[in-house]
């Protein structure tokens, strides 16, 4: 007996006597899809769409990255002085502290998105982001204020951590929505294209005003100046989103007085609404996997995009501003080839490219931190760029992978709970714990075993997770290109088999 009460498995003598009734039962179950029932994009709309949430992606990165790029800074004109470890520690803790309360934000604008709609819940957290972004900026230092500086940080970081918890998963979930299936991978790879330039945008401004203030005045006053500016920058970002229509598979989702679908439409799409318990209790497995590959790809992640120019400054003692710009050539890198590996996952699948990414963290990062620590410009360049193309595998197909792991009426809810446990208990600690265990085990490679044991989880749930490439999203009817593709899509349904 199947979930719905129907057998799954017919008497084959019943079968034999009954083939008709047997047939338009089958039928009924699994009706074939008609032409009108299969979503044609529109170009112009899913080009508007990617940029508004890749834009809006950026702002957000920009928002967050300037921190990482400012732990040390933000060490010295929050916390006490004295000891220069402890105030890194304090300022990366501080960091982490954002990343406690993102599942929170992910539990409530998750199923909110489901509810009210993407569009809505994305404007709402680009307000909250800017808000407690430029907040950070009018702080008044320790010396000014003492224990309230680091208590009114926090506050405004947990401002930021709960807004983003509503950021990627409804960006990609945007995105895969309004992308054909044939091409979610390269329209997917935008967003952490603008994920990329956002933490460009933040490195360069950091590294610029660095060179022209000089370590002291950036200190004084100068590490307010990329915080201000996410206030304006939030205003266009809100400005785009709201342009925007709410994406066609929401709102067939959500509307089905002025979308008369067939069976077979009403068959794969359902109309109920995502909550947290269902997502707990129905997609646990989902959620399960969604947490392993998040975890993985978070680790390695913030280990290169915000930790390394950390490692370089007091590692390697490397100068500030040479460990940023190193980083910003390596992001630049990625950015140039990020899209070409959102068609690879296209044409390849997801999965042999995830495959090739965490292979490429569990075998070069002892060779590439080892070239990072010979200390010459070559090698650090070379190391940090094996480790940034083993990464742009994984930025170039995560956020068309993931969303595909959910059914519609829980995707922006399943996504945002599953994707910011993971980032809160593996992603913004990383700089943290990988700090902390440098200086308890008093070896400089920990970071890249770290990463080695993030692969090797990550290689596990690759393995168990489904191909999606060029397949309809769960809960979604197929979504073409041309009015050609869905009629041909239509004409090769075959009817029913006999019995």
């Amino acid at each position: 007996m199947s979930p719905d009460g129907h057998d799954t498995e017919a008497d084959p003598q019943a079968l034999r006597r009954h083939r008709l009734l047997f047939r338009a039962l089958e039928r009924r179950r699994n009706p074939r899809l008609r032409r009108t029932d299969i979503t044609v994009t529109d170009q112009a709309a899913v080009k508007r769409a990617v940029k508004a949430a890749s834009l809006g992606n950026a702002m957000e990165w920009f928002d967050f990255g300037i921190y990482s790029y400012l732990a040390v800074t933000l060490g010295h004109v929050f916390f006490p002085s004295g000891n220069d470890t402890a105030q890194l520690l304090s300022s990366f803790a501080t960091f982490a502290v954002a990343f406690l309360v993102r599942p929170l934000g992910g539990m409530v604008f998750g199923p909110m998105g489901d509810k009210v709609g993407r569009k809505k819940v994305l404007a709402l957290t680009m307000i909250m982001m800017a808000v407690g972004t430029f907040a950070i900026g009018l702080i008044p230092s320790y010396d000014s204020i003492g224990f309230w500086a680091p208590v009114l940080l926090i506050l405004f970081r947990l401002l930021q951590g709960f807004s983003t918890g509503g950021e990627y998963g409804g960006a990609s979930t945007f995105i895969a929505e309004y992308a054909p299936d044939k091409r979610r991978g390269f329209f997917g790879s935008f967003l952490e294209l603008g994920t990329l330039a956002g933490y460009v945008g933040a490195a360069g401004l950091v590294t610029g005003l660095t060179a022209a203030l000089g370590s002291d005045t950036m200190e004084a006053w100068g590490w307010r100046v990329p915080f201000l500016v996410a206030g304006p920058l939030g205003l266009v970002g809100l400005y785009l989103r709201l342009r925007l229509d709410e994406t066609p598979a929401f709102q067939k989702l959500e509307d089905s007085t002025t979308y008369q679908a067939s069976e077979a439409a009403t068959a794969v799409e359902s109309s109920m609404k995502g909550d947290l318990k269902k997502i707990f209790r129905q997609y646990w497995g989902t959620l399960v996997l969604c947490i392993c590959l998040v975890g993985a790809y978070n680790i390695v992640n913030y280990m290169l995009l915000s930790y390394m120019p950390t490692y370089l400054s007091d590692e390697m003692h490397y100068s500030e501003t040479h460990g940023l710009l190193i980083l910003v050539a390596t992001m630049v890198v990625l950015i140039l080839v990020i899209n070409q590996v959102g068609r690879l996952s296209d044409r390849f699948g997801r999965k042999p490219l995830l495959t090739a990414g965490m292979l490429g963290f569990l075998v070069l990062s002892v060779p590439a931190f080892a070239l990072v620590q010979e200390g010459s410009l070559l090698a650090v360049s070379s190391g940090m760029l094996m480790l940034g193309l083993s990464l742009v595998c994984l930025l170039g197909t995560m956020s068309a992978a993931l969303p595909a792991l959910f059914p519609t009426h829980v995707r922006y809810g399943g996504l945002a709970v599953g994707y910011n446990l993971s980032a809160s208990l593996f992603g913004g600690t990383t700089p943290l714990v990988v700090t902390a265990l440098i200086q308890v085990t008093g070896t400089d490679m920990f970071p890249a075993y770290y990463a080695m044991g993030a692969a090797l989880v990550g290689l596990v749930a690759v393995a168990c997770m489904k191909e999606t490439a060029q397949r309809p999203l769960e809960g979604s009817p197929p979504s073409v290109e041309t009015p050609q593709e869905a009629a041909e899509i239509a004409e090769a349904q075959a009817p029913a088999g006999r019995f």
